[in-house]
């Protein structure tokens, strides 16, 4: 069976970049295409994988303001010549899904989800634009929401990463999905030593994010913060904090690790789509302090495994860290690490496997027809 791998782009070392390396696991000798690929930047194991770019790679500094060429991504995406494969798997939170294939190919799109920024979180994206880009984001926002809904048409199964997700696909695409959540390393992410008396942040510095929320909060409460990572934020949220909170900037997974084994508690102010950040610290067996809407809900289990806080402000995130100081020593480490095993790679591997194999062996042309 000949397969390719479609992914957005390899910039940075996230969760749905290894999602793409699992994905090359399953399928070694599949070539991965993608609009971009900083292999500086992504770690040194990329470098031995058959890594396809489009044109837009060969644009001076394309790799660092990728953000800003989006009108072309659509047309770049389906430049890619993929007719020649049977299976195309396409881990998609832009335009990867959005490849074009040949009618005897079957195409699963493993979807983080729907394009935020045309959709879901469109607001935030120009919250704090002047009105002059407000008009030209608006108008550029309209052609990208048309190609995107009619590239979903593209797809012949949807995979969603959580039912959050799926929501979101039907929502926008009108298309059912069936919910495969991402997988954990939970052999390399396991509890171990003494508990420190710092809350830790892992997250890139942007800003749906939200980690000024944190930091306001953690300002008023005086207590110890740790922040892992960088990301264009990082000089705003330096001017903004007191000294009871440091940042580390990037880590290697391994100091990440320990960041985590030794944390009070993980702090996790983002509406995130799913969030594999939350079950890597469940899976060294700390506790998580989540803001209550979208993946977290799916991965956090309220007074067994973390708390919520249900407003995305600053106070309610201050509110809930005074009541998890009330009653932290309930939380058990052992617990937190079964809950957390429910999500490891092995299970990940195993249902996408099952899902390729019933649609590439039972028909899947005449069922999509229906």
């Amino acid at each position: 069976m000949r397969v390719a791998l479609v992914h957005d782009w390899l910039i940075n070392m996230g969760g749905a970049e290894r999602l793409i390396k699992i994905f090359h696991e399953l399928f070694p000798e599949a070539p991965i295409y993608t609009l971009f690929y900083d292999k500086d930047r992504m770690p040194a194991e990329f470098q031995k994988m058959d890594i396809r770019t489009s044109w837009l790679q060969k644009i001076p500094y394309s790799t660092r303001i990728y953000q800003h060429l989006l009108p072309l991504m659509p047309m770049a995406v389906e430049q890619f010549d993929l007719s020649c494969y049977d299976l195309v798997l396409s881990s998609s939170t832009c335009c990867a899904k959005g490849v074009i294939t040949h009618p005897d190919t079957l195409h699963i799109c493993y979807c983080n989800t729907p394009m935020r920024y045309a959709w879901d979180f469109y607001r935030e994206y120009i919250e704090n634009k002047s009105r002059p880009m407000k008009l030209l984001i608006a108008e550029v926002m309209n052609y990208i929401r048309l190609w995107d809904r009619l590239s979903a048409d593209r797809v012949d199964y949807f995979i969603a990463n959580s039912n959050n997700v799926r929501k979101r696909i039907y929502k926008h695409y009108r298309r059912d999905s069936t919910v495969i959540y991402p997988g954990v390393d939970t052999d390399f992410y396991t509890p171990s030593g003494d508990i420190g008396d710092y809350y830790l942040i892992v997250s890139r510095l942007v800003g749906y994010k939200r980690v000024d929320l944190a930091v306001k909060a953690f300002n008023e409460l005086g207590l110890p913060l740790v922040v892992v990572g960088d990301g264009p934020e990082l000089a705003r949220l330096k001017k903004m904090v007191k000294n009871n909170i440091r940042f580390t900037g990037r880590l290697s997974d391994e100091e990440v690790r320990e960041s985590y084994r030794k944390c009070r508690a993980l702090i996790f102010p983002a509406e995130e789509d799913f969030g594999l950040v939350p079950l890597e610290a469940q899976s060294c067996g700390r506790p998580v302090i989540a803001y209550g809407r979208g993946g977290a809900l799916e991965t956090v289990i309220e007074g067994k495994t973390g708390i919520f806080f249900f407003r995305q402000t600053a106070e309610s995130l201050k509110e809930a860290v005074l009541d998890f100081e009330k009653i932290a020593y309930q939380f058990d480490k052992k617990s937190i690490r079964e809950h957390a095993l429910r999500f490891g790679y092995d299970r990940f591997k195993k249902e996408m496997m099952d899902f390729i194999k019933d649609k590439m062996n039972t028909g899947w042309g005449h069922e999509h027809q229906k």
